[in-house]
């Protein structure tokens, strides 16, 4: 067995950075070597990470790796390659595909195409719908991370809007359920204002999209959410909270005390309405990117605590998809290649610490979702890892993003922060500018 050691890097785990080494064997964290522990054994290879930091690797919670049914645009192989790329050694892919993932065969088909193609570790969610969550009861809790929950529309019509039904769903698993809050009524009635503001135009102005899926849309689907789970005691983590509105429902909770969650998205960290002004639909997500002081009270709810989760909602397009305005533009973007350093990014602006980002991409997914010997750097988990640099300025450029849809909204930006290595159990998915293709990731492994 091959025994790697990466040398000389600070280590960033647990609340902490140490100058120390790290030694990988048989795809696990053999050693970690701080204050001057020696070696055990001799190693086969040696890396020398001066300068650099070594993270444990990013789990991204949501993702849209559109497979199957709609890899004209994205597809496992080519999305698992933009993570590797970007720190990331674990994904959590939604069930809004085509077919939907919805079924027992669905699911399976998933589970086996997410084994076939992706390079890094992978689960994936079981969709909710009105009617199958007599099926819950079915599903591998080892294997699914989660029941995934519209209640918002998004892509591939999964709306779940009877209250017979969401009660049924809140009362009918102890598994965790991930939710979409938008409230389509609200919506619905913002619609019908802005069509008829702009009437006679081809569409509503892109500018227009976060006064459309509001607020009070968001707030108001959330906080049902959260009446629900409280009244069934059940595991909620709410996806891609958007408003400053919205926080007033959680807690600033230990996690191991917490059964209800929140999860910020990067691009609702970075951006805010004025950027429509200049990448217009190329920001437009559901729900919207709104106005400055919701971004800023996200970052400020980081590191609070009552953001548990930084992750990606990485959703990509064709540019094509993306033409029009609020609402004939598709929503979502590619962002997972871009996630680790974005953050890192705010971390050099003194608005989070590198500890907290290693605490929301890393330790608390692994942490909320139970997930099995990941998200951290001890000895005997597996060995998923990244080691950055930083002061090593970069520019994202077209050329430079591996996801299919082949555009960033983040292109022109420069980076100072940059991936070097990227170990999946061990394994250099990524190094030197370069993604191992041959290599498949492990199906990650719950509560046990």
């Amino acid at each position: 067995m091959k025994r790697i050691l990466i040398h000389n890097a600070t280590i960033v785990n647990e609340g902490q950075s140490v100058k120390g080494s790290i030694v990988i064997e048989d795809g696990r964290i053999a050693e970690v070597l701080t204050n001057w522990k020696p070696l055990s054994a001799p190693c086969d290879e040696t890396i020398d990470a001066t300068g650099c930091y070594l993270l444990p690797g990013i789990i991204d919670d949501h993702v849209h790796f559109r497979d199957p049914g709609l890899t004209h645009k994205a597809d496992i192989l080519t999305e698992s390659r933009a993570a590797a790329a970007g720190g990331v050694t674990s994904i959590m892919d939604m069930p809004n595909t085509n077919p939907v993932t919805t079924t027992l065969d669905a699911l399976n088909a998933k589970l086996d195409l997410l084994n076939e193609k992706c390079i890094v570790n992978h689960s994936c969610y079981f969709g909710a719908t009105n009617d199958n969550y007599s099926e819950f009861g079915k599903l591998d809790k080892h294997r699914v991370c989660g029941i995934k929950l519209f209640m918002g529309s998004s892509t591939g019509n999964m709306l779940v809007d009877k209250m017979n039904s969401l009660l049924n769903i809140f009362n009918g698993t102890d598994m965790l359920i991930a939710a979409h809050c938008e409230d389509q009524e609200t919506i619905k009635n913002n619609i019908a204002k802005y069509k008829e503001m702009f009437a006679g135009e081809n569409d509503i102005p892109i500018g227009k999209h976060p006064y459309i899926r509001s607020s009070a849309a968001c707030y108001a689907s959330s906080e049902l959410a959260v009446r629900l789970a409280r009244i069934a005691g059940a595991r909620l983590h709410i996806l891609h909270v958007s408003t400053a509105k919205e926080l007033q429902l959680f807690n600033d909770y230990s996690l191991s005390e917490k059964h209800i969650t929140a999860e910020a998205c990067v691009a609702h960290l970075l951006f805010t309405l004025s950027d429509y002004r200049t990448l217009g639909t190329r920001i437009k997500c559901n729900p919207a990117i709104k106005k400055q002081a919701d971004r800023d009270a996200l970052r400020a709810a980081v590191n609070s605590g009552l953001i548990d989760v930084i992750a990606t909602d990485h959703a990509p397009h064709l540019l094509s998809e993306k033409e029009g305005g609020a609402l004939k533009a598709m929503s979502g973007m590619p962002m997972i290649q871009f996630s680790l350093v974005s953050m890192l990014q705010l971390v050099d602006e003194g608005i989070f610490t590198l500890e907290t980002i290693v605490e929301k991409m890393c330790h608390a997914p692994a942490q909320i979702y139970r997930i099995n010997e990941r998200g951290y750097i001890r000895e005997g988990y597996r060995a998923d890892l990244v080691l950055v640099r930083p002061d090593t300025p970069w520019e994202v450029t077209a050329d430079k993003v591996l996801s299919k849809c082949g555009w960033s909204p983040l292109e022109g930006h420069t980076f100072n922060w940059k991936v070097e290595r990227t170990f999946a159990n061990g394994h250099p998915v990524y190094s030197d500018g370069m993604v191992d293709d041959a290599y498949r990731g492990e199906e990650l492994r719950f509560g046990e």
